[in-house]
């Protein structure tokens, strides 16, 4: 008895085919490398960018920092840890170190509140938006130094408008130069009056972007504007507000404009009311001519910057998973309290009403009776 098996089709390209594999061509191969190394191409000017400006200065200054650096003579003998170890000994680097964390406190959080105010204030329906949202922002396209030089002037010790006015009320002129707090709130209110609608409009971007069906479901249920803007628009915006505190703490310990320019001397102060380490800095390299110790103190204050972005973003994080807890569970305490949720309906609950073949109508079935309602 004969069996007769059918054979198995042969697919292209497997051992068993007969025929030579085809050749890849040269603009298929070209087209398989576009799409694999295109993504790269299009983000290697930042990489680039950034690796000419921004990670060879970073390297390089620590090398100047381990070695004997002069202004003049250039690279010195190998010093290793002398450098930092002379910086962390020295009562100036910790008063500056203390002089910048104060100004950026004094600076960054009234700068931040403000911002917040100032961007619901510019969400609402106002006249003239574009008026006024362009006027926040010409303190920031305003000339540091300028702006400075102005401060300066009316946070004068003698004849200054503040101290003026607080003499109109009873209140002693203020040594705004020659005390360390008052020096500091005058630098910080420079840098509140640049910084503050820049930061708003950053919030104002970031409100825009929240659907507005929230505020009207919002408002349906009764909530006042403070309970919309604690409830809605504050968690809406916490990634926002995580890079607007990261960007504040690099620049806020950068500083650098306001507290040179306070004065005319530029040194920080008679005694270091106000000298920050970017002044020590400095005042290290171009003054005593000695690039290895301005650079340990470049790489200190790097290090300080990193520390603080971290707490702050931690901080942020902490703040905000601390919120959303507390919506879980004032969503919990308001199911539990038996209000009035809406759920879905039960199939078995609907009406079924049983309509007449001939009218279309709802009329009499089976039983006589019209409408009936299955349970």
């Amino acid at each position: 008895m004969a069996t007769s098996t059918a054979s198995a089709p042969v697919t292209p390209g497997s051992v068993d085919d007969p025929r030579p594999p085809r050749k890849i061509g040269f603009r298929q191969q070209l087209g398989k490398w576009d799409v694999k190394l295109s993504p790269y191409l299009y983000i290697s000017p930042f990489f680039l960018l950034f690796a000419v400006v921004g990670l060879f200065p970073l390297i390089y200054t620590a090398w100047v920092s381990v070695h004997e650096w002069s202004l003049l003579g250039g690279q010195g003998e190998f010093v290793g840890m002398e450098n930092f170890q002379f910086i962390l000994g020295q009562p100036n680097f910790w008063k500056a170190l203390g002089n910048t964390f104060s100004i950026f406190v004094l600076s960054t959080v009234p700068q931040m509140i403000a911002a917040l105010i100032i961007a619901a204030m510019l969400d609402a329906n106002l006249r003239a938006k574009t008026f006024w949202r362009m006027g926040v922002l010409l303190p920031y396209v305003v000339a540091p130094v300028a702006v400075a030089l102005i401060f300066s002037k009316l946070f004068a010790d003698g004849s200054g408008v503040i101290n003026t006015l607080l003499g109109q009320i009873g209140i002693d002129p203020i040594g705004w130069h020659s005390q360390s707090l008052p020096s500091h709130i005058a630098i910080s209110t420079m840098v509140n009056f640049r910084w503050t609608g820049y930061n708003a409009l950053i919030f104002l971007a970031a409100m825009q972007a929240i659907p507005r069906d929230l505020y009207e479901a919002a408002t349906i249920d009764g909530a006042a504007r403070w309970r919309q803007f604690r409830s809605i628009t504050i968690p809406m915006l916490r990634p926002t507000v995580i890079f607007v505190v990261i960007t504040s703490t690099i620049g806020g310990l950068q500083i650098y404009d306001e507290p040179r320019m306070f004065d005319q001397a530029g040194k920080g102060g008679s005694s270091g009311q106000w000298l920050t380490l970017t002044l020590y800095l400095r005042d290290l390299g171009w003054r005593t001519n000695n690039l290895g110790r301005a650079a340990a103190v470049a790489w200190l204050l790097f290090l300080v910057i990193i520390v603080f972005a971290i707490l702050n973003f931690t901080l942020t994080r902490l703040i905000a998973s601390s919120g959303a807890k507390k919506d879980k569970k004032g969503q919990l305490r308001v199911s539990a309290s038996g209000a009035a949720i809406p759920s879905a309906p039960s199939p078995a609950s609907t009406p079924v009403v049983e309509t007449s073949p001939a009218t279309g109508e709802p009329g009499s079935g089976t039983d006589g009776t019209t409408g009936r309602t299955a349970r």
